[in-house]
């Protein structure tokens, strides 16, 4: 018959068997946040970008639709930073540039 120690050793092991298994899975079950920097960035090729008539360079657009200062870094879509490239609602997990435009620009309110 085991002895009390040996019982109460049992339990330690068990309880601590038990929160690690269940931090891992708290760990393991989180999401991923996505930075800017791990997301691929719109090329002007892509099927989306085309319809929108998306450009890397705002200054580049032919569009009529384009007004001087436009840019997706001052778009309500862009969530990036002023510069380089950062994530936009209408291109789900891709990044653009902050100095792109497209037909969708919608100036952030301030």
């Amino acid at each position: 018959m085991p002895g009390y120690e040996d019982i109460e050793s049992r339990r330690r092991f068990l309880k601590l068997a038990a929160g690690t298994a269940a931090a891992a899975m708290v760990v393991g079950g989180l999401p991923r946040i996505a930075r800017a920097d791990d997301l691929p960035h719109v090329s002007e090729s892509d099927p989306t970008a085309k319809a929108l008539g998306y450009v890397d360079d705002a200054t580049t657009t032919k569009d009529p639709k384009h007004k001087p200062g436009d840019a997706c870094a001052n778009c309500q879509f862009y969530s990036g930073a002023a510069t380089g490239y950062g994530p936009c609602q209408l291109f789900p997990g891709k990044s653009v540039s902050a100095k792109g435009w497209c037909i969708s620009h919608t100036p952030k309110k301030a």
